[in-house]
């Protein structure tokens, strides 16, 4: 009786639906049924069926699989055409899907497999826009779109693609400025734009962390950022900035990078020569500039102090000093002015000294100067003329000598100038004036 049963289990299994249609994942099969047809059911994907059949049981080539889930795709360098299908939306399951290095042209389907953690469609002739739907694909670590014919701007959105760790976008016609959602793009080591027609500035991938970057052969401008001179970097057949470049943005730390030699993943690209890191020209000029105005600050302060204190200075002059005026013994005479006229020659006594000082300086006081109102004030009492010392007033000295006229004067000494003095009743005589501003402090009169 066990027998019996058992060999009715046997018969059941033998016969079920599965050992027909096979154990893989009935959506996986499908949609590799409608890739072999798109692809014109080519002879080189052996195992391949248009319907039914069971990859993962049946060795279908190119074709791995994790359970009955199909978790590999790759059939590259077989000379395929046609288009790779559109039902690739339903391997979930597929984290490796390479089909790089044949023929099929066209545009690429927009609904591709939505888990790849590896993506490779080079070399294969597609053209149009990349599909935005590879922006969704979270677990992404490697793209490679190189070597076709995609063109217009790159309209992927890169915010959720943090994982992408390669990018090769390499040899293609695509347009436009580098995105900002490049930033997003955190664990991004290897980039690959060159031979494309990008335009703008590459200042978004200055704080990726890069390793390898390729951009020749674009229309970039502006100045390469000095976080990446320190990189595997090529950059020729650009339109770079000449000049040092502006200084970062404050804020901004660049990456500690290493270096090493680049090779592109799916083809030879033009290198040019990497550039070494250092501190840049703009970096010295700045550091040069302000040094040069800190300098001239300080200079300029220095300066003015020392102007508010030079004046006070003007003052310290010995105040106290008498003033001596002439002895009495020395008498100067006027020689023969004119043949017809005599000259008298007056002797001047002794005059006692007398403690005068300057005249203040008009300035104005600064803060940090001394208040000169508490200086000791110096008082000058009036000198008496003696009778016989015939006096003249200021305004009859100024009428006598032409109001102190050059043609009137006859010499000059230390304590004062001699002018030729001529009165109205005639008499001529010399007048040894005094430093005038000082005898202008005094309301009396000169002695003659």
């Amino acid at each position: 009786m066990i027998e019996v049963w058992k060999l009715l289990v046997i018969c059941i299994l033998v016969l079920s639906p599965s050992s027909i249609n096979g154990d893989t994942d009935p959506s996986d099969a499908s949609a590799l049924n409608g890739m072999y047809t798109s692809m014109n059911s080519p002879s080189q994907l052996t195992g391949w069926t248009a319907s039914g059949g069971n990859p993962c049981d049946q060795s279908w080539k190119g074709v791995s699989c994790s359970g009955l889930r199909v978790t590999q795709i790759k059939i590259s360098g077989l000379g395929l055409n046609g288009s790779i299908g559109w039902q690739l939306q339903s391997l979930t399951s597929l984290t490796d899907f390479d089909v790089s290095n044949n023929n099929f042209g066209g545009q690429v389907p927009y609904n591709l497999p939505p888990n790849l953690q590896r993506l490779n469609l080079a070399s294969c002739n597609f053209n149009g826009q990349i599909p935005y739907s590879i922006s969704q694909m979270k677990p992404l670590e490697h793209l490679d779109l190189s070597h076709n014919q995609f063109n217009g701007q790159l309209n992927l959105d890169f915010t959720q693609l943090s994982s992408l760790s390669t990018m090769d976008l390499s040899f293609n016609s695509l347009t436009g400025n580098l995105s900002s959602s490049f930033s997003s793009l955190t664990n991004l080591n290897s980039l690959y734009l060159q031979n494309n027609q990008f335009t703008g500035t590459i200042d978004v991938l200055a704080d990726l962390p890069l390793q390898n970057l390729n951009i020749a052969n674009n229309h970039f401008t502006g100045w390469i950022p000095q976080s990446l001179q320190g990189i595997n970097l090529q950059t020729d057949g650009n339109s770079w900035s000449s000049g040092p470049a502006p200084p970062s943005p404050p804020g901004t730390q660049s990456s500690h990078r290493k270096s090493g030699k680049h090779q592109s993943p799916s083809s030879q690209d033009s290198g040019s020569k990497s550039e070494k890191s250092g501190l840049s020209g703009g970096g010295i000029a700045g550091v040069v500039i302000a040094i040069l105005v800190v300098g001239a600050i300080v200079g300029f302060f220095i300066f003015t102090r020392r102007s508010r204190r030079s004046a006070p200075e003007v003052e310290k002059l010995d105040i106290n000093k008498p003033f001596v005026p002439a002895a009495s013994h020395d008498v100067l005479e006027l020689k023969s002015i004119h043949s017809s006229s005599s000259i008298n020659t007056i002797t001047l006594d002794a005059v006692p000294s007398m403690n005068l000082k300057p005249p203040p300086l008009d300035r104005h006081k600064s803060f940090d100067e001394e208040d000169l109102s508490k200086k000791p004030i110096i008082t000058k009492s009036p000198t008496p003329v003696p009778d016989n010392v015939k006096s003249y007033s200021v305004a009859d000295l100024q009428m006598a000598t032409g109001s102190f006229s050059a043609e009137n004067l006859i010499g000059e000494g230390s304590i004062g100038r001699v002018y030729r003095a001529q009165f109205d009743d005639g008499k001529v005589v010399s007048s040894n004036v005094l430093s005038l501003f000082v005898i202008l402090q005094f309301s009396g009169a000169f002695l003659l």
